[in-house]
């Protein structure tokens, strides 16, 4: 299973997975054998992070379209979007149960926690990104850049020093099914919000339609996924003085592609990712832009976090349904 593969076609392991061939593992309660087929490996230094007795798990499905979700270590549990329901829900790790945190909630996409352990959100709907304090209140962040409405606040990633950075991207406007449909007013860009002064600023102003970012364990570089119309991409870029640099291909895996991204403590980028039957699921990048792993999902995947006590299980939001599955890797803090 360590044999090479060109970025976009399906791996010849993939071809032959339960995954691939067919979705009939979800659809039974038939116990996977180890180790999870579905589980992919494309280079060695994927091979370090599967756990040979780990298998992905289904925790809960039924839903429209998941996003954003983020893991409360403090009360161990999943917050996670249902986009078109207008909600957020909350997944408990002790028993399995969901439950509606908030609904109406603005249509939110994107969340995070901030350094103060509060839930930064990207609401489509609303077209504000919001910060939810602990005791409930929530508090708008940004709704507008230099008098003109933002188009709706996608994913967003927070930096050690606080700032706040989010994609903005009219995912919302583009219809009635994820927002309210309405005219761009703004290009579609990546804004860095000051935690002092509450400034909001240009970050990235070159891209067709800014997507998922994270940062590397180190800060410095931001990964940037850009999703206009046609050819999709993932970008990187330097981070010097706060500011955003040098930006620059990272990988283009078409005619699949990533969605919301998260990177472990060793810098490799774990991508939500959208490309069809053997490629669904999550795409893994080494720091040198190779793919090293995949792990398949019979649903497109948007978003993920890393969780568990650990930091070491990944939580995937994919389309109707949120999966789970422990690695020997942890998540990098602050995505």
């Amino acid at each position: 299973m360590n044999e090479a593969s060109t970025p976009g076609t399906p791996h010849p392991a993939v071809a032959a997975s339960a995954g691939y061939e067919s979705t009939s593992r979800w659809a039974s309660s038939a116990p996977i054998r180890y180790p999870d087929p579905d589980i992919v490996v494309l280079d060695a230094r994927f091979q370090a992070m599967v756990l040979g007795n780990a298998a992905i798990e289904r925790l809960a499905t039924g839903f429209r379209f998941t996003e954003g979700p983020v893991y409360y270590g403090d009360g161990r549990y999943l917050v996670f979007s249902d986009i078109p329901n207008d909600a957020l829900l909350r997944w408990d790790e002790l028993t399995g149960a969901v439950a509606t945190l908030r609904q109406p909630a603005g249509n939110p996409d994107g969340n995070t926690r901030d350094r103060q352990g509060r839930l930064l959100s990207c609401e489509l709907g609303s077209r504000t990104l919001t910060r939810t304090e602990h005791d409930g209140m929530v508090t708008v962040l940004a709704a507008s850049f230099e008098g003109t409405r933002l188009t709706g606040p996608n994913d967003v990633a927070v930096q050690s020093d606080g700032s706040i950075w989010f994609s903005d991207n009219g995912a919302g406007i583009r219809g009635n099914y994820l927002g309210d449909k309405a005219t761009q007013a703004l290009p579609f860009r990546v804004y860095r919000l000051d935690p002092v002064s509450g400034a909001l600023r240009i970050a990235i102003g070159d891209m067709a339609r800014p997507n998922g970012l994270c940062f590397s364990p180190d800060e410095t570089r931001l990964y940037v996924v850009d999703t206009p119309s046609g050819t999709k991409t993932t970008r990187v870029y330097d981070i010097v003085d706060g500011q955003a640099v040098n930006g620059r291909l990272f990988f283009d895996a078409m005619p699949g592609y990533a969605d919301g991204i998260r990177c472990d403590t060793d810098g490799n980028v774990w991508c939500g990712f959208s490309g069809g039957p053997g490629q669904d699921g999550v795409a893994v990048f080494a720091p040198d832009g190779t793919l090293i792993g995949r792990i398949l999902l019979p649903e497109r995947c948007a978003n993920l976090c890393f969780g568990g006590r650990k930091r070491n299980r990944l939580f995937m939001t994919a389309s109707q349904s949120v999966y789970a599955l422990y690695v020997e890797a942890q998540g990098n803090p602050g995505g």
